[in-house]
């Protein structure tokens, strides 16, 4: 009868679950399951709602691709279309998405696309493209413009290392960073850092722009020592931005991590400098010092998890 009760759990959580949108792996984290949770009732429940919680989380991402699947003003194209020849779009993202020869300014990494939302209702004289590889983030920017009627929107779901595939030399005027990962152990996934640098120059008109906005002092210094040692021409820089009498109503857009981090009284950093088109970059010789702080889920978890031992002990 035991064995019957635990098979019955297993056999609706699989339905509930649907294994075969992971393929083979679920059968063998089941298999662990029986096998642990035969030995302790509690665990092997709360494994199973635990499951059943992302089972939840997976519908609610894909009901969430099937609704961008049909705003016509979102692009999505696989790695593997791509891998030998340019997107259809590059060249003709005016003319073909935008229907106009305004200039194109790109946010990369948008995530719920916020910036670019509030940027193109702040400038319907201009075009504005929100990149990012998560499109269940991506789906709340592209929804709230879509309904808003937006035609100087659009969003682009694809790596930012494919950017040359997308745009074409000149194509683009301006590239926004908001509150990217500092990649503190990585830099050559860091946004600021010369792989990406060298990419942006190759598709920003002349005299393109870079705007850096973060909480981030790692981000922020790497980027300043970047700019210095590559000889980028600065336009504005700031460590504390909302005490900086800056004025641009673009500088105060406000992200839901940006209100984190002021939220926590960090400061905002910002800095503008042009990116002129180089054949090779120098990466900067310093050491900086690493964040001390994490984003508010993850230091919660944390918390969460150092206040569980010391009541276990």
């Amino acid at each position: 009868m035991e064995s019957n009760r635990y098979m019955l759990f297993i056999s609706r959580a699989l339905i509930f679950f649907r294994p075969d949108r992971f393929g083979g792996k679920i059968h063998y984290v089941f298999f662990r399951l029986d096998r642990f949770g035969k030995e302790n009732d509690a665990v092997f429940f709360r494994f199973i709602l635990f499951l059943n919680y992302l089972c939840r989380m997976g519908k609610n991402k894909l009901k969430k691709f099937e609704e961008m699947a049909g705003f016509p003003h979102v692009y999505e194209y696989p790695y593997a279309a791509l891998h030998d020849v340019d997107c259809p779009l590059k060249g003709a993202w005016q003319s073909e998405v935008f229907g106009n020869s305004r200039p194109v300014t790109l946010e990369l990494g948008c995530g719920r696309g916020e910036y670019t939302v509030e940027m193109g209702r702040m400038f319907p004289e201009r075009n504005f493209v929100g990149i990012d590889i998560k499109g269940s983030r991506m789906w709340t920017g592209a929804r709230e413009s879509f309904e808003a009627g937006m035609t100087n929107v659009a969003f682009l779901r694809t790596r930012i290392e494919l950017l040359t595939r997308f745009f074409a030399p000149g194509e683009v005027s301006e590239i926004w960073l908001t509150f990217p990962d500092p990649q503190m152990k990585k830099a050559g996934r860091r946004l600021t850092g010369t792989r990406f640098m060298l990419l942006y120059g190759q598709i920003l008109a002349g005299g393109g722009r870079i705007h850096l906005k973060t909480d981030s002092p790692f981000m922020y210094t790497y980027t300043c020592e970047m700019i210095r040692a590559n000889r980028y021409p600065v336009v504005v820089q700031t460590d504390d931005l909302y005490h900086s009498g800056l004025t641009d109503g673009t500088l105060y857009i406000r992200t839901g991590y940006e209100r984190q981090w002021l939220e926590r009284g960090l400061s905002i950093r910002y800095v503008q400098f042009v990116c002129e088109p180089r054949d090779a970059l120098v990466e900067p010789c310093v050491e900086i010092a690493h964040d001390p702080y994490r984003s508010y889920n993850r230091s919660r978890r944390s918390a969460n998890r150092s206040a569980r031992s010391v009541s276990d002990k």
